[in-house]
């Protein structure tokens, strides 16, 4: 009977060892995922450090003289939407799929959308309930002066420059194509919130509407079946999308091409990866092949 107890026990003994040394071996080879790497840059016009979600093409080397185009993305948290939207270009990219060249992605971590994204209201219940808002010049003066200048120092970028937001993102992408259309020569403008000061962002005056515009500039605007906004003067999203993409129509200058996308199964919450994927077709559209 000891015998067989004390075999019992050797093999129990066995057995465990040679768990706990595959446990361990198996935790040895467990590496992270790697999507990107994560940047910070101190702003002088913000007072604060922002983090920077970048996501690098494949092949990217900083001692080779290959450039790229980049993206900036609105809202570009890892809990937001810099994952999904870096995994459209990398998948886009492909070179069996060759819908859109190899690009950086440049996510910038959200702080205070409505501090950043909103230009200051008139209407005194939005003033209430959103005290922070009405800072988007800080935040549009940032981007030119100091993230641009930033990524283009550190990373291998070329000239071509694309932006990237929805809802209070695409308030903020509308305020910057028409004050300042030549810091992106490419605009996804998706469910803009163009309600924001019961759409005053629509009577502006811009250089784009005018003959002598010069650089070429794309933009594409989407919006779902979205109805009515939840706010003190209600408006309909698709009507504000649409009444954009018109006002944009109306440019004199030969180098605007704009493209207006609807799509009516999708809502404001799922909208965005559905847009942006039709956004590159617009932007980069293939050649067909002769058979």
């Amino acid at each position: 009977m000891n015998k067989f107890f004390t075999l019992a026990f050797l093999l129990f003994s066995t057995s465990l060892i040679f768990s706990q040394k595959n446990k361990t071996k198996t935790t040895e080879t467990s590496k992270p995922f790697v999507l990107g790497v994560i940047d910070e840059i101190q702003s002088k016009e913000l007072n604060e450090k922002r983090i920077l979600n970048i996501y690098l093409p494949e092949g990217y080397n900083p001692t080779e003289a290959a450039k790229y185009p980049v993206i900036y993305l609105l809202d570009g948290s890892a809990d937001e939407d810099f994952i999904h939207i870096t995994g459209l270009v990398q998948f886009n990219s492909f070179e069996w799929i060759n819908q859109v060249p190899k690009s950086i992605v440049v996510g910038i971590a959200t702080v205070d959308r409505r501090r950043d994204f909103t230009f200051p209201t008139t209407i005194e219940n939005d003033k209430t309930r959103f005290p922070t808002t009405g800072h988007s010049d800080q935040f549009i003066t940032f981007i030119e002066k100091e993230l641009q200048p930033f990524i283009e120092k550190k990373y291998k970028t070329n000239d071509s420059k694309t932006i990237i937001g929805q809802s209070l993102g695409g308030l903020l992408e509308t305020e910057i194509l028409l004050k300042k259309p030549s810091l992106f020569n490419k605009y996804v403008i998706v469910s803009p919130s163009i309600w924001w000061d019961n759409g005053s962002i629509l009577n502006l005056d811009s250089p784009i509407l005018k003959e002598n515009f010069n650089p070429k500039t794309e933009i594409y605007i989407a919006v779902g079946k979205e109805g009515l906004t939840p706010t003190a003067i209600p408006r309909v999203m698709e009507v504000d999308a649409n009444l954009l993409a018109e006002k944009i129509q109306f440019s004199k200058s030969k180098n605007i091409k704009i493209y207006f996308d609807y799509f009516p199964e999708e809502n404001h919450g799922s909208i965005l990866h559905t847009a942006v994927a039709n956004a590159f077709k617009f932007f980069y559209p293939k050649i067909q092949e002769e058979k």
